[in-house]
């Protein structure tokens, strides 16, 4: 349950992102309320399965919030350019690209120093940003 809590923290999702994403699904739900009413012209479909068919969309719309509520949150944007400074654990070989992981998310990464490739399982800390693209030195070494 503590695990599923710090995932999602529902309490402390702004009203407004409920909003935004509720307003935003409702095109899709009208698009698919409309093509089942244009269906029914041309196909027998009992009202009940075309009423379930709804509800599972929106249902769907339901299930998938806790996963995507985070991009419809203008105030996380900024929060990529806070990476710089963290440190993170090298999850394969950084020859001189490869993955890290950083609070349990993987991140592109290019390590900046000369020298030998940073090891799977090595402590990096990020320097710099580029879009997506992290770029690290490895804590191991001076």
């Amino acid at each position: 349950m503590l695990l599923l809590q710090k995932m999602f923290p529902f309490k402390d999702i702004p009203t407004r992102v409920y909003v935004k994403y509720g307003l935003l699904m409702i095109p899709g739900t009208v698009a698919l309320i409309l093509v089942i009413i244009i269906a029914r012209r041309w196909v027998t479909m009992p009202l009940w399965l075309s009423t379930t068919i709804v509800i599972l969309w929106l249902i769907k719309d339901v299930v998938m919030f806790p996963f995507v509520w985070r991009s419809y949150d203008k105030t996380t944007a900024g929060i990529s350019r806070s990476m710089i400074g963290k440190r993170g654990v090298a999850k394969e070989r950084l020859a001189p690209t490869g993955y890290i992981q950083i609070q349990g998310e993987l991140w592109r990464a290019e390590k900046i120093h000369e020298g030998p490739p940073i090891e799977r399982g090595e402590y990096v800390r990020v320097t710099e940003m580029e879009g997506l693209k992290l770029f690290v030195t490895t804590e191991n070494r001076n």
